[in-house]
Order: structure tokens, then C-alpha cells, then sequence
């Protein structure tokens, strides 16, 4: 039926063939010479049937096939002939003088190869005297229009460009896919490929083609561009009968016009073509083209594809790999295991894919081994290896130690960079010259050297200075980054560096362009993530940096120790800034055990000072301690770098603050205005700082509060800024203070000022009264027992499950809760539990209502 639908619709004929089928409707007793060409499977005979059909529902008669020499042909009947090339020299000359005579009405259809001189002098006749129909694909139109008349695909438009895209419009292809589509009840949404049924139906026209024709379909599916000259030595063949065979095979509707196979005739051919013969011809042309310095990556594609890769030659193996390294590391490494199960020896090269892959554990193996084995530049190469995944892994000293050892200026100015990460102040004084070989200042030597300078800088010089250095190093990298093997990436630690002096715009920008580079491949594209969600997470946007850090992780393959360092301290951020405190408890081991794989470096401490906050939180913070000391006795060896040491002193305030130690918090203060001089950032951070400890002690000046609050916020501090402005908020019994400061605090939360909660209007007497309920056990205070259900509200248990925990019934805890709203004046649930969560932690620090000592004067 869908063949019928096919010969009887004029839309999907084309425009000549209406013209053809209109002539015959309209006059069907006129004079009629007209030749019909086209490919193998363009309509040809479908046409020929329709214009029969047309003639004998007129009323007249049709003749099919060439007549034979000496045969009398009636002038009144119409003559159709289909696949005239196949027609030996005297019938053409039958079909020319019936022509020539001018009496008889003929219609010749025939393909535009193989071509005789017969059906050339044929083809001239007919397009001279009389018209010609030149049969072409469906447009993607017609395609739509042909599956539209199908009852049993009810019309589905979503099948269009799929169907077009695999069969690239040749008529009989739609049509067998069509045909496919209903047997398997064309499921719903775009079909993956086309059914089985469909390809098992192209074996007869496979079968039916000659060896060469068949060879070269399997070397055109092999999917790269085939000269003829590569070509004619597959096929054992002149160019001419080359290019003959080409015309022969596009002639049968299997190849297009630009050389290429729709997709479907490419699954075909692979699919049912012998195995042998397959594997055969696509191996040697690997070896054709490895020959003639041609990419043998696509062929080589072609025979994993169909499991054939066992086959193929080491050499060619080899160079398949080196061409995917760049883009693709993990089928790299895969290339060369099977290059060496092949025979090939071991290389360094095979390290460095595994490596960029991310699985430094064979990369470790592999490039030990050849440390040992290995001729003298592949042991170079293969420290270099070796030593990136060990810095990754945080054993800075030994990484140092095999960088120098390799030797190469971009090797010596990791070392530089690894050395001042663990401490080695005189590591700054080593130059990243070039090697005695004179390496050649490539993009990844420069950058490296930039990266040593902007490292350098970061500990000796000003900030401004250790960022240009190291965003500059970034941009080196990103036209061609992605086969650098990498200890850290410039991008990471001009982030990094841009987060310690407030800059996270730039933090965000050169993050964002590295990903989008592929800088340092699968190796450092967690890396690179998990710093932006470090950015969101410090501006508070906790659920962005929740999703953030969850798609980085959502592969589950195992982090390495750095990267598994910045998840953890993100994860206790996120829910110490949520005062989530299940989830504070349910990840301090794992933050802990994250401390402890990861020795203390340079660039991580900031994960080091997030997690002191949680420990203090937690009332865990002596478990944490020998760690920091350890990161404030890495900073003494550097001379107390202002850009690092700031932010750590910044968290131990904080941590101070949970702990209740005023002592250690006036010795974090004391440090930080030494430093406001250092920088913009610094002087941010040094005010703040002196400001929030005025503020537990009682003594709130909310001019000076609001400018803390928002220099915060400026640098991207923005969570710690609305909290400055809180806790001012809820520590002054200046009502008109309390009002300002409270509006502030929403501002910096990304909240409009004047909006309560974003659900009415905030009066003065409303934001006193909401100050009020903030300020906890002074105005007017929450019970012990209500301060429990309050946590675990917050930390999502239902009102039975709190009732479970603590021995009472779930009617008292929803007794408890209406309470608490009513004392606290919210309109809503969710205003509720945004009270509660400053409520409790405030109650965590012990601090609230309860102002600390004046200041020691020691």
C-alpha cells in the first residue's frame, strides 16, 4: 500500500514529473518523446507506472519493454521503457529510429550509468525532440509530505527529519523506512535508528552488486575522505576504472552525489557485509593512509566499532591514539593498551592519556615502570607524568623532586609552583629558564612560566600582580589546553587567587573559559567546577552550589584527594550556611577523612578554614587543629603571605566566634588589621572583622555595621555580609538601628529592602518585632525543649519522627511549632523556618544575648 501511495501522489513526483503526468491527463492521444533519468531508487519505474495507469483509465493503449529489431511497434500505443541502460546496442537503435520517425510516442527511463554510445546518441534524441525528467531525492518537504499519507504512522511530523536524515531523501529508501516504522509501531519520539526489517531489506541490493562495487561501499563507510588514488590501490584499479566504479555505484542510488552513503546505506553495508571482508578492507586502508600521512583515527573508529580492533597493526594503533589524545584521552589510553597488547612497546605517551583521562592510577604504574625500563627522553616524559599525579594527590615534595628531575623549563616551573604550595619559601627565587636543549618557548612552556611567576608573586609581591600573571597563563592555554598534562591549572589558581583578594568575577570568567576549552582535559574539569561552585557557595546561592557540586560528582567516579578535599568543605559550607545541621553531622567524618589524604598545601586552605567553622560548629574543632596549625606554620615559612593568610584568618574568626573563645577571636582580628594595608580585600575583611566583634560585645554602630556589611558583600562576601548586618540587627536596642540594619541584611540577601519575606510590607514596628523574634532566648526567647523541636524541624523530620526523638507525642510538637510562629510573629511556614535558622545558629555560638568581655588588653 505505501508503494501505491508513493506512484499515485503527484506531490511527491517533483515538478517534472507533474508536468509529465498533467501532458498525458490532458491529451493523452498527443505526441509524446520523453526520457525519464535518475538513480537507482528515485521513482523511475513508479512514474512509468502512473503514466500507464493515466493512459489506460483514457482509454488507450500502452505497450511495455523495447521492441526487438524487425518488430512492428502500433504508432497509436504508448511505448514504455524502463531500464534502458541495460538494453544492448540494437534495441537502443530500435528505440532511436522510433524517435527519428516522429510518429510513435515513447516514454524511456534509464540510469545515468553504465552509459553507451547507443544510449548516449539516445538520450540526445530524446532530449532534443521531445522533453526530459531528470529524477533527483525528496526535499526534506516531500519527505514529510510522503510519511504524512501514511495511515499508519497517523501523521507523525516527528519522524520527518529523522527518516530524511537516514535515507537523505532517495525515494525508496523513505519508502522501505516508512515501511519499517509501522511493522515496528513507530514508538513514540525520534526513533534512536532505523528498525532491523529495514536494513535486512537492502541484502538483496547488496548482494546483487559486484565485489568491487561492494568493496568500495565498505571504504566510503569507513567515513573519511578517499582520494582516487587511495582508492585505485584498494581496489587494485587504474583511476579511470576508479572513477567508472564510483559513477556505477552513485548510478545505483547507493552513494550521493557528494560521494558520501546516507546513514542507513552505512549500517547496511557495515552491518551486512562479512565480517572478513569488513575487517579486511578497512584495515588496510589504515594502512594506506598511515602511508600517506592521512588521520587513520576515523578508520581506526570504524573497526572498534564492529570489534575488529585486535586486527589491526600496533604502528597504526599508535597513531590513531596520538590523534585523539587531545579531544578524547580515554580512548586514547585505549588505543595504546591495544597497541601494546599488539607488540608496541610501552610509552610515555600512553601514561600521559591515561593520566589526562583522570585515571592516575594506572597512570602512576605505567609511568614508574618506565622510569625504570624506558630509554632516556621517554623517562623524562614519564616523570612528568608521574609527578602531576602525584601533585594532584597532594605529595608535593615528590612531585617537586621528578619535575626538577625531568628537567624542562615548563618541569622546572611546576617545581617552582609545587614548591612554594608546600611551604619552600626559596623555591621563589628559582627562574623557569629554558633547558640546556633549548626547549622552545611554546603556549605551554609560557604559560607555564607564568604560572610559577603568578604563584610568586601571590607569596612576595602584590595581588594585582599574582592574578595578571596567572589569568594571562590561563588564556595561553585555552587554544590548545585540552592534551596539557597539568599539576594545577592557571585557570584554577588564578580562581583560586581571585577568591583570596574578592575579585570573583574574574574568579568566574576565567573558570568559565577554561571549561569551555577543555583546558587540561578530564583531569581538571572537576577541578574547575567545583571552584565555581565554591564562588556560589561563598555568595550564599547554596542551592546552585548544591546542584553545582552534585553534577561534578554525579558520574561517580572516585575524586582524587584534592578535589575530594574541596567537595567535602563544600558540602559543609552549603549546609552550615543552611543550617542544615543533620547534614553538618552526617559529613564531618567524611570531611575529616578528607583532611587527613590530603596534606596541607598553599591552595588548600581555603576548604581547611571552611571546615574549621564546621568543626567549631559542631563543637569538634581539636580534631581539626593539628591541620591548622600545620597550614599556619606553612604560612610562617612564607613570611605570612597577606593573600593566602587573610581568609584563614577570616575563617578563624568566624570558627572563634562558634567556639566562644573571644581570646583567639581578638587574635584573629589583631591579624587581619596588619594586613588591611596588603589590599582592597584585606581592608574589607580586617573591617568586618573588627566590626563583628564590637557587635558580640554589645557594642553595634550601625553606620559602621551597614559599610562592614556591604564592603563585604562588594568583594562577594555576600553571605557573610547579610549575617554581619543580622547579628548587628538582633544585638542593638535601637529600634530605628534594628529597622536599618534589618533591611540591610535582606538587601545583601538578594531580598528587595521593604519586603517582609517577600509576602507584605515591613513597617518599623514589623521589623522591630521580627528583629525581636531573631534576637532569641532575650526578646522574648525560645525554650530548651522548643529549641529542639526547632533544630529538627529545620533538619526535615516530620512532627511523629520529632515526637519519636524526643518522647512526646506529635500533637505537642505541632503545639510547639504554632507557638513558636505565634511568638515569633511569622505569616508563614516558610518565614518560620527562615527564623529558626538564625535563631538556632545564633544559639549554637552561645553568643546571642550573651555579649562577650571587652577586648584583652594584652
Amino acid at each position: 500500500m505505501i508503494m501505491n501511495d508513493v506512484a499515485e501522489s503527484r506531490l511527491l513526483l517533483g515538478r517534472g514529473a507533474d508536468s509529465l503526468l498533467d501532458l498525458v491527463g490532458r491529451d493523452p492521444r498527443g505526441p509524446l518523446v520523453v526520457g525519464v533519468s535518475g538513480p537507482g531508487g528515485h521513482g523511475k519505474t513508479a512514474l512509468l507506472a502512473q503514466v500507464a495507469r493515466t493512459r489506460r483509465q483514457a482509454g488507450f493503449a500502452v505497450r511495455t519493454g523495447a521492441p526487438q529489431p524487425g518488430e512492428t511497434v502500433d504508432p497509436d500505443a504508448l511505448v514504455l521503457v524502463d531500464d534502458a541502460h541495460l538494453l544492448d546496442d540494437a534495441r537502443l537503435g530500435v528505440l532511436l529510429r522510433l524517435v527519428a520517425g516522429r510518429r510513435h510516442r515513447l516514454v524511456v527511463a534509464y540510469r545515468p550509468w553504465p552509459r553507451s554510445a547507443a544510449l548516449t546518441d539516445l538520450a540526445d534524441v530524446l532530449r532534443r525532440d521531445g522533453q526530459a525528467v531528470l529524477l533527483g531525492p525528496f526535499t526534506r518537504e516531500l519527505t514529510a509530505a510522503y510519511l504524512a499519507a501514511v495511515p499508519e504512522l497517523g501523521g507523525r511530523s516527528d519522524l520527518a527529519d529523522f527518516v530524511h536524515t537516514q535515507t537523505a531523501g532517495v525515494p525508496r529508501d523513505v519508502e522501505r523506512m516508512a515501511r519499517g516504522l509501522v511493522g515496528a509501531d513507530a514508538p513514540a519520539g525520534t526513533p534512536v535508528e532505523a528498525p532491523r526489517s529495514v536494513v535486512l531489506e537492502f541484502g538483496p541490493d547488496l548482494e546483487a552488486q559486484p565485489t568491487a562495487v561492494r568493496r568500495l561501499l565498505l571504504a566510503v563507510a569507513a567515513g573519511v575522505p578517499l582520494p582516487v588514488s587511495m582508492l585505485g590501490a584498494l581496489l587494485d584499479k587504474e583511476p579511470e576504472a576508479v572513477d567508472e566504479l564510483i559513477a556505477a555505484t552513485r548510478a545505483a542510488g547507493l552513494i550521493g552525489a557528494d560521494g558520501r552513503l546516507a546513514p542507513i546505506v552505512r549500517r547496511v553495508v557495515t552491518a551486512l557485509s562479512p565480517a572478513t571482508d569488513r575487517a579486511a578492507v578497512w584495515r588496510r586502508l589504515t594502512e594506506l593512509q598511515l602511508a600517506r600521512g592521512g588521520a587513520v583515527l576515523p578508520l581506526v573508529r570504524s573497526l572498534r566499532a564492529v570489534g575488529a580492533l585486535a586486527d589491526c597493526p600496533a604502528t597504526t594503533l599508535t597513531a590513531a591514539a596520538t590523534e585523539a589524545l587531545a579531544d578524547e584521552p580515554a580512548f586514547a589510553a585505549d588505543l595504546f593498551a591495544a597497541a601494546t597488547a599488539a607488540g608496541a612497546p610501552a610509552s610515555a605517551k600512553q601514561a600521559l592519556a591515561t593520566a589526562l583521562a583522570g585515571d592516575l592510577d594506572d597512570a602512576l604504574r605505567l609511568a614508574d615502570r618506565l622510569l625504570a625500563t624506558a630509554p632516556p627522553a621517554e623517562r623524562a616524559e614519564a616523570a612528568v607524568v608521574a609527578a602531576t599525579a602525584l601533585a594532584h594527590r597532594g605529595h608535593v615534595g615528590r612531585s617537586v623532586e621528578l619535575y626538577r628531575w625531568s628537567g624542562s623549563a615548563s618541569s622546572v616551573a611546576f617545581a617552582t609552583v609545587g614548591g612554594l604550595a608546600g611551604g619552600d619559601l626559596a623555591a621563589a627565587g628559582e627562574a623557569p629558564a629554558g633547558d640546556p636543549a633549548g626547549e622552545p618557548p611554546t603556549l605551554r612552556a609560557s604559560a607555564a612560566r607564568l604560572m610559577a611567576d603568578g604563584v610568586r608573586e601571590s607569596v612576595t609581591g602584590p595581588p594585582t600582580a599574582a592574578l595578571s600573571a596567572l589569568v594571562q597563563a590561563a588564556a595561553l592555554l585555552e587554544p590548545d589546553g585540552r592534551a596539557a598534562l597539568l599539576p594545577d591549572s592557571p585557570a584554577a589558581l588564578a580562581a583560586l587567587t581571585a577568591v583570596h583578594c574578592g575579585e570573583l568575577e574574574i574568579a568566574e570568567r576565567v573558570l568559565h573559559r577554561a571549561l569551555a576549552a577543555g583546558v587540561g582535559g578530564p583531569l581538571m574539569t572537576r577541578r574547575h567546577r567545583l571552584l565555581q561552585a565554591w564562588i556560589l557557595m561563598v555568595r550564599g546561592q547554596t542551592a546552585a552550589a548544591a546542584d553545582r557540586l552534585a553534577a561534578t560528582t554525579a558520574d561517580g567516579r572516585p575524586l582524587e584527594s584534592r578535589d575530594l578535599l574541596f567537595a567535602a568543605a563544600l558540602r559543609m559550607g552549603i549546609a552550615r550556611r543552611n543550617s542544615d545541621l543533620g547534614a553538618l553531622k552526617g559529613g564531618w567524618e567524611q570531611a575529616l577523612e578528607a583532611v587527613v589524604r590530603h596534606p596541607v598545601d598553599l591552595f588548600t586552605l581555603l576548604p581547611l578554614g571552611e571546615l574549621a567553622i564546621a568543626g567549631a560548629r559542631l563543637g569538634d574543632l581539636a580534631r581539626l587543629e593539628p591541620y591548622l596549625r600545620e597550614g599556619r606554620n606553612l604560612l610562617n615559612r612564607l613570611g605570612d603571605p597577606p593573600l593566602w593568610s587573610v581568609p584563614l584568618h577570616w575563617s578563624g574568626l568566624h570558627a572563634a566566634i562558634l567556639a566562644d573563645e573571644p581570646a583567639v577571636a581578638d587574635d584573629r582580628v589583631a591579624a587581619l588589621l596588619a594586613a588591611a594595608g596588603h589590599s582592597r580585600y584585606a581592608a574589607v575583611v580586617a573591617a568586618a572583622a573588627e566590626s563583628w566583634v564590637e557587635v558580640l560585645r554589645g557594642a553595634v554602630d550601625p553606620v559602621r555595621v551597614e559599610a562592614a556589611a556591604r564592603g563585604l558583600h562588594d568583594t562577594g562576601l555576600w553571605w557573610d555580609g547579610a549575617r554581619l548586618a543580622g547579628q548587628a540587627a538582633i544585638r542593638t536596642a535601637d529600634r530605628r538601628a534594628m529597622t536599618t540594619l534589618l533591611e540591610c541584611a535582606r538587601a545583601l540577601q538578594g531580598r528587595p529592602a521593604g519586603v517582609d519575606g517577600g509576602q507584605r510590607p515591613a513597617t518599623g514596628e514589623d521589623a522591630a518585632q521580627v528583629a525581636d523574634a531573631i534576637a532569641g532566648p532575650t526578646r522574648p526567647g525560645l525554650s530548651d525543649r522548643e529549641y529542639e523541636v526547632a533544630e529538627l524541624v529545620l533538619a526535615g523530620l516530620t512532627y511523629r519522627e520529632i515526637g519519636d526523638r524526643l518522647f512526646i507525642s506529635a500533637k505537642t510538637v505541632e503545639h510547639h511549632v504554632a507557638r513558636m510562629r505565634s511568638r515569633l510573629n511569622c505569616a508563614n511556614r516558610a518565614e518560620l523556618l527562615a527564623l529558626l535558622r538564625t535563631v538556632v545558629a545564633d544559639r549554637a555560638s552561645t553568643t546571642a544575648g550573651q555579649p562577650w568581655p571587652r577586648r584583652s588588653t594584652r
